[in-house]
């Protein structure tokens, strides 16, 4: 008998850390800068981004370029929806694909917000735009 509530305990538990963000995505928590951009299959030159830089903590996630934009991120099987708080996309939804590799945060987003990126290209998809991050590690 206690074996199994232990069990159950622990497949309960296992179940709340792979639908709740915050516990799940961890390791997106932290500053990443933008190490390539690319839109519609073309790359932004890198003087376009070189002081942007995104934060991620918990669900939320702060977006620094020409302006701040602030908002909530939702994680679930490498989807991500991002909804706008304060900024130039207050109240925006986004939907986004997202993948670590190679200690990159890669990230294609549908502008649009009406689907979820199939991969990881924007050629031929106006509104799909393409962020490859690399992590700021503190001293």
């Amino acid at each position: 008998m206690r074996s199994t509530v232990l069990f159950f305990l622990l497949i309960t538990a296992l179940a709340s850390v792979a639908q709740n963000p915050t516990i799940a995505n961890k390791k997106l928590d932290g500053m990443w800068v933008p190490v390539k951009l690319e839109i519609d299959g073309a790359p932004l030159p890198s003087a376009t981004f070189e002081k942007q830089k995104l934060t991620l903590v918990d669900s939320n996630y702060t977006f620094v370029a020409e302006s701040v934009d602030k908002g909530m991120a939702r994680y679930s099987d490498g989807k991500m929806d991002l909804y706008g708080r304060d900024g130039v996309n207050a109240g925006k939804h986004f939907t986004a694909i997202y993948k670590l590799e190679n200690e990159q945060l890669v990230i294609c987003y549908n502008l649009a917000g009406d689907s979820y990126p199939e991969n990881f290209e924007t050629k031929g998809k106006p509104t799909f735009f393409l962020a490859v991050f690399k992590k700021i590690v503190s001293e």
